[in-house]
Parts: structure tokens; C-alpha cells; sequence
């Protein structure tokens, strides 16, 4: 009789973006209490959260979060990181990945083999840890929260660390218990000598019983490990790789176990045994992992490396006295100490006293920085020469070395596009291969030359030993993490992985000009004056307006006017016109600066500064004009010096096979001169912030695929339409949102690197893929005894065995290759890197 038991309701804790009032609570409410399958639902303003309750079996949290989507708010759904222990191959991950998207409340889960941990965003609920714990747990595997970062680096480390002990171990003891069986079974058989010597001195019958002894010791010893797994999991119809290791070597130790105390049981001429299978198949897959394991701990060395950046202890005074501390009590507020030669515990604000950083670890530039009161500090580097203490601005997951952290982390542990089709396969190859065994069995027991049952078994075993979705489940996780590990050693966060396969097949690189290729420092170069204004008065008025400006090029000409000892005045009415220029009243006056269209838009002519304009533009000097009291007063240059790097830059993108366009909002005339200067294929010029976005689309639909290089900040719209989006880093700001790369040292060489590291990264995970796939396809057949009718070529288990465990050794060593990867253009080096003195940590 079906169960007919009301479904037991779930309540969700969905926070809530973009509520201000008690009417924005009443529309929240109606549309979640429209959702067919609600029983209830209650939104609080004061904490932007709705509590709703709703039958699992009626509604799914996605129609919730869409009905509040409708009403015109974002549900703010959070994120969770799962340490996952037990895996061991891509068939642990699918499962585990389905067992976390069945759990409502779930949008995603990604599951990272190589990481071993579980990404999941949800639909906020009090108890989801503890649910998304419990799913995975029933699938047979062990969960915990991940700690922050840092804290579970030295977790991990010290896991790994008792886990190659204990494969250590466990290989050693079976490798000693094994090598007497190897020695007597296929010692006998290949040298006669042996063979007498066994026989003359143990006896036939009694060397079976030695090697079951022996092999019985390997299994239930060493071997344990593969059926306290392995079993679990074929009795949950879900079987891994320890199941057909655990079938493998049952079916050899079984058969053996027949043929030396029930002999009569199966024909003549089929009393073999074959504990040497058995006992030499564990110990090569504990080779196998113990070398897997040790690899695979070399490919989290970046995040270890950026880990040894951060200072242990701070000295923090507290209570009128300095006290050494360690580093997670210090809070927000505390003062602390540095003496020279000490790396900055946390960020902050120097105080008092003054000293010289090395601040190479985020801006890539080699000579120290003068840190004086009011400067500001960044954890992780080095104080050079005098003693100083500091306000912390940002301690624990806030300072930048964490956030730097946190995102190699995120990309290390992401999916790229090209993991889907592994996944597919990955979902049914356990599967399969227990079915290719059967039939296997099947085959040669019927269609097989006598003695036809060894021949059946031999060769089943041998097709469950041999296949290794071990390899397929660390082909891309692992080349993700040496590459992205290796990419923030040269100063470049992927913010995502699949920014890192995008990157790739992009087509054209669009630059904006001001801070990207220029240094985003201007200074005043040139200034004309109309006939009946004084020079002096013109420049103070203008300076005075642009004092209200944060532009660079406002900041240049202030910089001017003070450096001729002009007295400014305070402007009032200030106003700023996006894309055109600033105004306000300076003494009376009203003062009117910017570029040409915003003359023509006060119905001002410029023709008057024609030739000087013309010259100006020429020499790649950004124009604008000045208008006191509705006439045109001046024209000022303003030039923006190239960043050192831009041409070398430039022509590797060529030498990449890119194309290369600059997106700017300055006249066409300046950006083509720079253009003509450094070797760019196609300008675009004289377009407002907004309408960046419709230049990327154009220059999509002509290129292809784009990139696009800016600030983070200005150019947010165009970053974030772009395929992908390399944001400049200032240093300390790394969290750019809109960006899909950072390029924490502001230097365009590291756009090339970036760029040819995409293209080794995925032609490594790509050789990694042919080869585990092409090992399944290729032996999988052979083990099965293909080539037998040919050239009577069959494969022996234990020969199935090496080959499965240096396949995944295979896979991961492959991927280590990156680590030795040289950029292009080596002097773009981010942290000096963080190369440098992570050598120096080391």
C-alpha cells in the first residue's frame, strides 16, 4: 500500500537584496504566498530575510526564489564549502555532487576531486549544514565544514601528511608480505630452478598454503582499506573504484581459496591458484596511491607558498604594553608594532614612525615604498629599515593576502565548461566496466580454449582491475590547480575557472588607454590662453574647479596650479557631466571645463585652437578646453606617459595571434596617436562609460570572443560584458567584482601571460583527458583478451594492475609540469613577486 503520510514541511531562511519599506514587505510576502505549495511565509525587514515554509513534494526553493525575483527583489542565495573525505575517484564525485543537488534548497554543487571538497550555493535555511552533511554522508562518505582559509591548509596538511604515513605503511607490509607469494608462484614458473627448489623444499600443495596465509595478511591487512569502501558501496548499488578493486581481487582469492581446499569443486586442468593476482594487485595500487597522494600534494603548493606569506604573531599592544599575540586575536583597532626586517602582520594605517616596504608581494614593483603617518600597510609584507606601528584597518578573511587567497582558492576548486562531458562518462564507467567483465567471464567461459574457466577469470579480473576513473576524475581538477596556483605566482587571480578555458579562444584584446596602457599619473604639459585672459587667473579658476574632481586629470591640474604657488579657491555649485566635463562658480565666475563636445554642447566654438589642438593630438596629448563666463578662455594638454611595458605588451598579443583595439573616452585624435605609437590594430574613441559596452559588442561581432583590460572601476560595465574581463589591480584593491581576472600588478604584460597560460593550462588538461580516456578504451578491450585470436597476447592481472596505478600517477605528474611553466614576458611578475618571497617563506 503507498504511503500516503503528509510530506513534513522544510523552512528556508532566504536573504533578501534591495527591501527599504513596510510595502516592499507586503509584496515580498504576496508573491512568496503565491507559490503554490507555501504553507506559510514571513519577511522581516529589519534583518532582509523572509522565513518560509513549504512542502517539498508541492514547491522547489527555485519557484520561491523566482516569485521574489518577479516582485522586483534578488533572494541572495549563500554559499557553503564541504571538506569531503573518502573519495577516490570521478565516480565518488558525481555521486556525491547528486547527493548535495537533491537536498532542497540547493542551486549548485561542484565537487572537486583533487581538492576533495564540495562547493555548494543554496537558498539560506538554519539547518542546511547540516542537511548538506547528512546527503553526504549517506552516500557513504564523511563531510565537515571547510575552515577558513589558512586554517584549513594547515588541516589538510597535516590529513595528507598522516595519510601518506599510512600508505607508507600499508605498502610496505604488503610489499614485504607479497613478494614470497610473487617469488613462489611466478618464480616456479619462469625458473625451473626456483621451481625445483619449491618443490623439493615446501612441497607442491604446501606453497599453496603459504601463499594463502600470506595473501589472506595482504588483503585483510593493507588491503582492508579497499573493502571497508568498497563493499559499502556495491551494497548501496553504487559502486567506485575500491568496488572493483574489492571484485578484482575477491574473484582471485575466492577461485584460489577453491582450488586449494575444495579441489573437487571444479574441473580438471582448472586447479590453479591465483593468490600472487590478489596479493600483487593490492600492493601496486597502494604504490599507486601512495605516489598519487605525495603528487597530489605538490599541486596545492601555491596555496601553501601564499599561506607562508602570512606572519604567525603580531605585536599588539594591549593594556599600555606591547604583547606578542597570535595573529587570529588580533582585531580591527588594535595597534601594533613592526620592527625592520618583520613582514606586516595585517592591513592597516601607520601611525607613527616611518620605514621603507617591500611591497613587491602585491604591486610588482622592486624598490621599497616610504611608509610615513596616514600611509597604508598590507599584511604579508616586508618592513624593511626603520620601526613604526599601525592602526589595523582589516585583520583575518578581510586583508588582501586573504582575499588573494580566497580567490586562488574558489578557482582551484571551480569546474571548468570542458568537465561536463567527464562527468557524463564518469556516471555510468563503473558501471560499465562490471558489465564489460561479465561479459568477459561469459565469453571465454564459453567460447574460450580449455582450461576455460581460468581462462574467464583470469581475464575478468583483469578488465576490473585495469580501468581508472581515477585518472578521469583528476584530469581537469588537477591542471586547474597547478595552473591557477601558478598563474598567482605571476601576479595573475582568475576569479573563476572557467575564466581560465575562455581565455583562451579569445580573438581580440580591447584595452582602455587611461591607468591601462598609461601610467594613469597625468601632467600638465601645455596651456593657451584666448586674447583678454591672463595665464595665471585662467589656470587658478580652473584649478580651483578641478579641486572637486578625484579625475587624474584634475588632480594634474591642481598639481600644476600649486606648483606656481596659486592660491585656490573654494568652487561652489559644483557640477559634475559624465563623459563631458565639470562646472561651478569660482568667486562669481562661472567656470566651464571639458572637451570639445562639451564646447559644442554650451554652443561654443573651438576653431580658434584649431592648430594647436591639431599638434596636440598628433603628439598623443589628451586636449580640453576652459570656458569663464561663457567664453572660451584656454586649452590645456594633459599627457598620460606610457607605461613602460605597453609596446612589449602589445606585440606579443601579436605574437599570440590577437588582435589588439583601444576602447577610450579621449579624442580620436590623441587615441590614434598613441595607437600609431605602440602598434594597436583598431581604436575606438570618444565614447562615453555606457557606451563601452556597445563597442565591445561590435568589436565582438567582428573579432569573435573578447577580452577586455581596465580598471575594475569605470570600466565595470564594459568588463562585465566582455567574455572575459582582466581588471587591473591598484594593490590593495583585488576584490574587483565585475572583473574575471585580476592583474594585481597593474602591468599589460600580464594580459600576455594570463593568456598563454589559459592555452597551456587547457592543452594540458586536454592531454590529460586523451590519456585517460584513451587508457580505458584502449586496454579495457586488451584486458578482455581482444588480441588473444590475433597473437594470443593476453594480459596478466598483475600487469593490469601497474598500469592502473600509474595511470592517475600519469595524470597528475602531467599536470605538475605546470608548475615549471615560463611566462612570455617574465619581468610582468606580479609579487616579485609572490614568486620571490614565497622563496623567501619557504
Amino acid at each position: 500500500m503507498a504511503d500516503t503520510r503528509p510530506t513534513a514541511d522544510l523552512t528556508l531562511d532566504i536573504p533578501i537584496e534591495g527591501m527599504s519599506c513596510a510595502s516592499c514587505v507586503g509584496r515580498v510576502e504576496k508573491a512568496i504566498k503565491g507559490v503554490n505549495g507555501v504553507t506559510s511565509a514571513s519577511v522581516n525587514l529589519a534583518t532582509e530575510r523572509a522565513r518560509v515554509s513549504f512542502d517539498p513534494s508541492r514547491a522547489a526553493p527555485e519557484a520561491v526564489a523566482e516569485a521574489i525575483r518577479k516582485a522586483g527583489y534578488e533572494p541572495r542565495a549563500e554559499k557553503i564549502d564541504l571538506a569531503v573525505e573518502g573519495m577516490t575517484c570521478a565516480s565518488c564525485v558525481g555521486r556525491v555532487e547528486k547527493a548535495l543537488a537533491r537536498v532542497p534548497g540547493v542551486i549548485e554543487a561542484n565537487v572537486n576531486l583533487a581538492t576533495s571538497r564540495a562547493s555548494v550555493r543554496y537558498l539560506g535555511g538554519s539547518d542546511m549544514t547540516a542537511r548538506l552533511v547528512a546527503a553526504v554522508e549517506k552516500t557513504g562518505y564523511t563531510a565537515r565544514p571547510a575552515a577558513p582559509a589558512g586554517a584549513e591548509t594547515d588541516r589538510e596538511a597535516a590529513a595528507r601528511e598522516a595519510e601518506n604515513t599510512a600508505l607508507r605503511r600499508s605498502l610496505a607490509f604488503a610489499a614485504v608480505l607479497t613478494l614470497p607469494v610473487f617469488l613462489i608462484e611466478m618464480g616456479s614458473h619462469f625458473i625451473p630452478a626456483v621451481h625445483d627448489w619449491v618443490m623439493a623444499t615446501i612441497g607442491h600443495r604446501e606453497s599453496w598454503y603459504l601463499q594463502f596465509v600470506l595473501t589472506t595478511l595482504v588483503l585483510f591487512g593493507p588491503g582492508l582499506r579497499f573493502f571497508r569502501k568498497g563493499v559499502p558501496a556495491l551494497l548501496r548499488l553504487a559502486p567506485d573504484m575500491d568496488s572493483l578493486v574489492v571484485l578484482g581481487t575477491s574473484a582471485a582469492y575466492g577461485y584460489s581459496l577453491v582450488a586449494t581446499f575444495l579441489p573437487d569443486l571444479l574441473p580438471a586442468g582448472t586447479r590453479n591458484v591465483y593468490y600472487e593476482a590478489a596479493a600483487v594487485i593490492v600492493t601496486l595500487i597502494l604504490l599507486g596511491r601512495f605516489l598519487e597522494a605525495r603528487a597530489k600534494g605538490r599541486t596545492s603548493e601555491a596555496i601553501k607558498r601564499l599561506m607562508g606569506l602570512q606572519a604567525k604573531t603580531a605585536r599588539v599592544r594591549r593594556d599600555g604594553a606591547f604583547q606578542e599575540l597570535p595573529l587570529d586575536e588580533v582585531r580591527t583597532g588594535d595597534v601594533v608594532q613592526v620592527r625592520p626586517g618583520e613582514r606586516i602582520p595585517v592591513d592597516g594605517e601607520v601611525i607613527e614612525g616611518s620605514s621603507f616596504v617591500d611591497e613587491s608581494m602585491i604591486t610588482g614593483e622592486p624598490v621599497p615604498v616610504q611608509k610615513a603617518e596616514g600611509a597604508a600597510v598590507v599584511g604579508g609584507t616586508v618592513n624593511k629599515t626603520g620601526s613604526f606601528t599601525f592602526t589595523a584597518t582589516k585583520v583575518g578573511a578581510e586583508t588582501v593576502l586573504a582575499q588573494i587567497i580566497r580567490m586562488v582558492e574558489e578557482a582551484q576548486g571551480s569546474k571548468l565548461p570542458i568537465q561536463a562531458m567527464v562527468d557524463r562518462v564518469t556516471a555510468w564507467f563503473v558501471p560499465a566496466v562490471m558489465g564489460a567483465a561479465v561479459l568477459t567471464f561469459a565469453a571465454w567461459l564459453w567460447f574460450g580454449p580449455d582450461p576455460a574457466l581460468s581462462f574467464a577469470l583470469v581475464n575478468a579480473v583483469a578488465v576490473l582491475i585495469i580501468a581508472c576513473p581515477c585518472a578521469m576524475g583528476l584530469a581537469t581538477p588537477t591542471s586547474i590547480m597547478v595552473g591557477t596556483g601558478r598563474a598567482a605566482e605571476l601576479g595573475v587571480l582568475f576569479r573563476q575557472g572557467e575564466a581560465l578555458q575562455n581565455l583562451k579562444d579569445v580573438g581580440i584584446v580591447a584595452l582602455d588607454k587611461t591607468g591601462t596602457l598609461t601610467l594613469g599619473k597625468p601632467t600638465l604639459t601645455d596651456f593657451s590662453v584666448e586674447t583678454g585672459f591672463e595665464e595665471a587667473d585662467v589656470l587658478r579658476f580652473v584649478a580651483s574647479v578641478e579641486s572637486r574632481s578625484e579625475h587624474p586629470i584634475a588632480e594634474a591640474i591642481v598639481a600644476a596650479a600649486q606648483g606656481r604657488g596659486l592660491t585656490l579657491a573654494e568652487p561652489e555649485r559644483f557640477e559634475a557631466v559624465p563623459g563631458f566635463g565639470v562646472s561651478a562658480l569660482v568667486e562669481g565666475r562661472r567656470v566651464e571645463i571639458g572637451a570639445d563636445r562639451f564646447m559644442d554642447r554650451l554652443g561654443l566654438k573651438v576653431a580658434a585652437f584649431a592648430q594647436v589642438t591639431e599638434r596636440l593630438g598628433q603628439e598623443g596629448k589628451s586636449p580640453l578646453y576652459a570656458a569663464i563666463d561663457g567664453r572660451l578662455a584656454a586649452v590645456i594638454a594633459v599627457a598620460d606617459p606610457l607605461k613602460a611595458s605597453t609596446r612589449e605588451a602589445i606585440a606579443a598579443l601579436h605574437g599570440l595571434g590577437l588582435k589588439v583595439a583601444m576602447v577610450t573616452g579621449d579624442n580620436r585624435r590623441t587615441a590614434q596617436a598613441i595607437a600609431r605609437q605602440v602598434g594597436i590594430d583598431e581604436v575606438v574613441a570618444e565614447v562615453l562609460p555606457d557606451a563601452k559596452v556597445e563597442a565591445v559588442r561590435r568589436l565582438r561581432t567582428q573579432h569573435g570572443r573578447i577580452a577586455f583590460v581596465g580598471d575594475g572601476i569605470n570600466d565595470a560595465p564594459a568588463l562585465a560584458e566582455a567574455d572575459i574581463g582582466l581588471a587591473i589591480g591598484t594593490g590593495t584593491d583585488i576584490a574587483i567584482e565585475s572583473a574575471d581576472v585580476v592583474l594585481m600588478s597593474g602591468d599589460l604584460r600580464g594580459v600576455v601571460n594570463a593568456i598563454a597560460l589559459s592555452r597551456a593550462t587547457i592543452r594540458n588538461i586536454k592531454q590529460n583527458l586523451f590519456w585517460a580516456f584513451a587508457y580505458n578504451a584502449i586496454l579495457i578491450p586488451v584486458a578482455a583478451g581482444v588480441l588473444y585470436p590475433v597473437d594470443g597476447v593476453l594480459l596478466s592481472p598483475m600487469i593490469a594492475a601497474g598500469a592502473m596505478a600509474l595511470s592517475s600517477v600519469f595524470v597528475v605528474g602531467n599536470a605538475l609540469r605546470l608548475r615549471s611553466f615560463r611566462p612570455p614576458l617574465p619581468g610582468s611578475v606580479g609579487s616579485a613577486e609572490i614568486g620571490r618571497m614565497v622563496g623567501e617563506a619557504a
